[in-house]
């Protein structure tokens, strides 16, 4: 056996939250690595020891193996653990941590080459006679002259990736090449492989994965399924163990298959076999996923194995702990990714300073996070910002659990899917398990009209009211220091008129005070007669025209405020503030008639289509800006002429760098 007693986690946010977590429980010491920009991030802030590696571009930090091999060494830390992503299928990190005579936490070099690739994967399942779904590999050219061979639609892929990047549906020949393009560049830039491979596309799949467990013996066994079929961009944003879809015969047949697979490949740590189940249930074998999974805790839930802690035995050479007949399904767990985006823009990732953020308090609840409160959502990673899981008897009552989570999930100072995903999880098409990975491509537009139409049936009297009682008890967060007008000229007077704005509305209200915390506030000609009944971290206890309410209430430095109640997000910016600073910069959106266009979020100039004096046309991609793992196109809004590109390839922007300048034509 070999002893470990400190491990090295190459990765940062929940991941190695996560892993240190285990450690701890373990006995064994842990030590994070960070880029600059992660600097007080929480991993860096749990972890026993902690070294900087460089400061922002992934191949200087994460995936830099020199680096990370480098440090493990100057910490004596005897193993180094993946976690998910990054370096955690890459072969070449495995045999450099061999050579070091460090321990690497997973499958060894040559299963990883074996199963990391999603060719040589499919290759293999195909020998040993597990179902597949016809694909093709080559370059650009042998590729657009072999698809119509399979037929159309297909599926786009990075061979040596995963979550979903770089993943397109292609319908016809005149795609493929430009989809070919960027997938490469995309590969290239997560995976440091730019290959590409094409698949059939099977129509409504069901998108379903058995964990499994390997050790240097030649035991594999596996930990049931988990159901990943709701997803967007191909990421999956909601799993759940058992799979509501499978008969138990075809579990059976799953779960044998994905054992055979593991024992044939001679896989050792924790694996992961991912099918495409069609409509009659028959399943196809996709791909594997060498390493951690982002969705382990729901099997975990349901299971009892803490799947980590079973890494760290095997790496030792442990043989397996558990038996095949040791493993049993009990009850129903299911996990939300709650992520900084927003779901009515195409889930446009949201980065940025959070102005609140407060847990729900629930027994029996597990967040799996990487931040605190007074964490920012950097735009240089993953705009995910924790995995929910809950645990019920069964499916009905682990929903029920959820939405009441989700309802108690406060967030403020950027937009979330957390009301997307309260919805979905309500949505009848869920609810009878009439779902596919093509569910919210199919049901985005309703399920968005819908939050909007229940938030619209709220009295917005009821945030504005709260709104503005915890800003005139200067009850807001502290570090905001705008001035207020009345605390310069004397504070109270006997009436106090205000405008705001809320949402897209504008407000004038008309306030006065009758006690230190009760007041009758006038908006739209209407009287509301409210009273703060306590106030507490931003939890603030109201009565308003007799009803008991429970709002939360924030403000951040650019003085907009945020009030959630009912389950949804108002902001609101008061017009009476006298702010420090007040920029002087103004620019046109991609959105407007020409003029300057802008980065909607900070990034990264991967790719500049245009030159200046060149006739554009409306909707003709101008730049690649990537940002969050994702490449966002920016068009032109209108026909016309670039006068000027402001920007080089490879330059970090914000959202007030003027990208493009251009003329209406």
């Amino acid at each position: 056996m070999k002893q470990i007693h400190k491990i090295l986690i190459a990765n940062r946010g929940e991941i190695a939250c996560r892993i240190i977590r285990t450690a701890k429980k373990m006995g064994i010491r842990s030590v994070a690595v960070y880029s600059e920009i992660d600097h007080d991030s929480l991993h860096v802030k749990q972890a026993d020891e902690a070294f900087c590696i460089g400061h922002s571009e992934l191949s200087d930090t994460y995936l830099n193996i020199a680096k990370i091999i480098e440090t493990a060494k100057k910490a004596k830390a005897d193993a180094i653990h993946p976690g998910y992503g990054f370096l955690a299928e890459n072969p070449m990190f495995v045999k450099a941590c061999e050579e070091a005579g460090i321990i690497f936490i997973g499958p060894d070099a040559r299963a990883m080459k074996i199963m990391g690739n999603k060719i040589e994967a499919r290759n293999f399942a195909k020998k040993i006679r597990v179902p597949i779904t016809e694909g093709i590999t080559g370059n650009a050219k042998e590729l657009i002259f072999t698809a119509p061979k399979i037929g159309f639609p297909v599926l786009l892929k990075a061979a040596a990736g995963g979550g979903g990047k770089g993943m397109r549906i292609v319908h016809a020949v005149p795609e493929l090449e430009e989809a070919i393009e960027s997938t490469s560049r995309q590969a290239k830039a997560y995976f440091g492989d730019e290959t590409v491979y094409i698949e059939k596309y099977i129509e409504e799949p069901r998108h379903i994965e058995v964990q499994i467990l390997g050790d240097e013996a030649g035991n594999v066994i596996h930990l049931f399924e988990r159901e990943c079929s709701i997803q967007r961009r191909y990421q999956k944003i909601i799993e759940e163990s058992p799979s509501p879809t499978l008969k138990p015969e075809v579990r059976l047949k799953m779960c044998e298959a994905a054992v055979r697979i593991g024992k044939e490949a001679g896989y050792t740590s924790a694996g992961t076999i991912e099918f495409l189940v069609d409509r009659q249930l028959n399943f196809y074998f996709l791909e594997m996923n060498t390493r951690i999974q982002v969705e382990h805790p729901v099997t975990e839930m349901v299971t009892g194995i803490d799947i980590v802690e079973e890494q760290i035995l095997i790496a030792s050479g442990h043989p397996l702990r558990i038996s095949q007949e040791d493993v049993k399904q009990k009850g129903h767990a299911i996990e939300c990714r709650i992520y900084a985006e927003d779901p009515s823009n195409n889930f446009q990732p949201s980065p940025g300073n959070m102005s609140l953020y407060r847990e729900p308090d629930i027994a029996g609840i597990r967040i799996d996070t990487g931040i605190v409160s007074g964490s920012a959502i950097k735009s240089s990673f993953d705009p995910m910002i924790c995995k929910l899981v809950v645990w019920g008897e069964d499916r009905e009552e682990a929903t029920q659990m959820m939405v009441g989570a989700l309802h108690d999930y406060i967030i403020h100072g950027i937009k979330t899917n957390i009301p997307f995903l309260s919805a979905l999880l309500q949505s009848e098409a869920f609810v009878s398990n009439r779902i596919s990975t093509r569910f919210c491509d199919e049901h985005l537009q309703n399920i968005v009209g819908g939050i909007e139409a229940e938030k619209g049936k709220l009295p917005l009297h009821v945030p504005v009211a709260g709104y503005l009682m915890a800003s005139l008890s200067n009850s807001l967060v502290a570090g905001c220091q705008a001035a207020r007008v009345w605390q310069q000229i004397g504070f109270w007077r006997d009436l106090i008129r205000i405008r705001l704005k809320a949402g897209k509305q504008e407000i004038t209200a008309r306030i006065s005070r009758s006690g230190k915390n009760i007041f009758d506030i006038d908006i739209s000609g209407s009287t509301h007669h409210c009273s703060i009944d306590s106030w507490s971290e931003n939890r603030m206890a109201c009565t308003i025209n007799g009803h008991d309410h429970v709002l939360f209430v924030s403000e951040d430095q650019g003085n907009l405020g945020y009030v959630s109640t009912g389950g949804f997000l108002y902001a609101m910016q008061r017009e009476d503030l006298l702010t420090e600073t007040v920029s002087e910069a103004s620019f046109d959106s991609a959105t407007h008639e020409g003029g300057h266009i802008t980065s909607p979020m900070p990034g990264k100039v991967t790719k500049i289509n245009v030159k200046p004096d060149e006739e554009v046309k409306k909707g003709q991609v101008l730049l690649i800006i990537e940002a969050m793992k994702m490449e966002n196109l920016i068009s032109a809004p209108v026909n016309g002429i670039v006068q000027k590109v402001n920007v080089k390839l490879g330059q970090m922007v914000e959202t007030s760098t003027v990208l493009v300048d251009m003329e209406k034509k």
